[in-house]
Formats: structure tokens, C-alpha cells, sequence
């Protein structure tokens, strides 16, 4: 009996040892990305919209506005949840903060038709771009999804964020106001 307690004292132990090193690492990686993004400028990777369009994405940062670039995937729901929110708020924030909005979604070549066809289901009316390689994922460093980088009118990327939660459309905002 004793054995059997110690066992599952161990094994309780152990878990939580690897949750707080992930979390850590977690944390860790994402002060890092924010370190080496901080007033850097987007990678020149050319990807495609949804019409095929090719579009070259360090153009996208010299624009004059400021952009929001939330980097996706049909298969995360947190992703899906966060660019719910911001359509919400899309259209009131070009108008306030002279705003793009840029989802770039990580779905291999085997999902293209489920990005489009959510897309359309949803009416979002931003500018959706496909990563299909993750050329500019991995250009940037992003590990997981969903990744919030806002860029500058001057095309510097000065706030990433990593993960969702509700109310973080509203911490978004806040940084966006402090680059006005």
C-alpha cells in the first residue's frame, strides 16, 4: 500500500515537473520571439491570397497603416475564436486606427479549400494569405498558433503575442493605441 502511494506520489510529481518546464519554455520562447521581433521588420516572403494573388508580405508593412498580422489554422479553434473577435472589431478599427487586418493561415496544401470555404462561411472581409509551405512561419520563428504580430505604419513589427484568450482583442487594442 505504501509502495503503491509513493508511486503515485512520484508519477503526480513528475507531471508536474514537466508542466511547469513547458510552461517555462513556453514563456521563454515567446519573450525570445519578442526580443528579437521588437522594431524589426516583417521577412520578404511572397505568399498568395485566396484568389491566387501573389503577394509580396514586407510590402504589407509599408503601407502607411497599421497592420495586424494573426497567423491561423482551420484545425485551431482558439485561432478561429480570435479572428471571430477582431472581424467584430474590424471595420470600427480601420476607421479609429487607419488599421489592416491580415490572417495568414498555416494550412498545408491539403486544406486550401477548407481555408477558403471557412472564410466565406464566417464573411470575414479581411485579407486572408495562404502560408502553405509556413515559409513565412518559420521566417519569423512562430512555433504555435495562434500568433498576433502588429506592425508599425513604418513597417516595424513592435508587439507579438502568442495564444488566445478572450479579452485579448482587447490587450491588441491597447498596444495599437500606443503607437498612434
Amino acid at each position: 500500500m505504501k509502495t503503491t502511494k509513493l508511486l503515485i506520489f512520484c508519477f503526480i510529481a513528475f507531471l508536474t515537473f514537466l508542466s511547469v518546464q513547458t510552461f517555462a519554455q513556453e514563456a521563454t520562447g515567446t519573450e525570445t520571439a519578442k526580443k528579437m521581433f521588437t522594431e524589426k521588420t516583417l521577412p520578404v516572403v511572397t505568399l498568395s491570397d485566396m484568389n491566387g494573388k501573389k503577394v509580396n508580405v514586407s510590402d504589407l508593412g509599408k503601407t502607411g497603416k497599421i497592420t495586424v498580422f494573426s497567423f491561423w489554422a482551420t484545425w485551431c479553434i482558439p485561432c478561429k475564436k480570435e479572428l471571430s473577435e477582431l472581424d467584430k472589431v474590424y471595420e470600427e478599427w480601420q476607421k479609429k486606427y487607419n488599421l489592416d487586418l491580415v490572417a495568414v493561415s498555416i494550412d498545408d496544401v491539403r486544406n486550401t479549400a477548407k481555408v477558403k470555404t471557412y472564410v466565406n462561411g464566417e464573411g470575414w472581409t479581411y485579407n486572408v494569405l495562404l502560408d502553405i509551405n509556413q515559409d513565412l512561419k518559420r521566417a519569423m520563428g512562430i512555433q504555435s498558433v495562434p500568433y498576433t504580430v502588429l506592425v508599425d505604419k513604418k513597417g516595424n513589427i513592435v508587439y507579438i503575442h502568442n495564444g488566445y484568450i478572450e479579452g485579448d482583442e482587447l490587450e491588441l487594442e491597447k498596444e495599437i493605441q500606443k503607437i498612434l
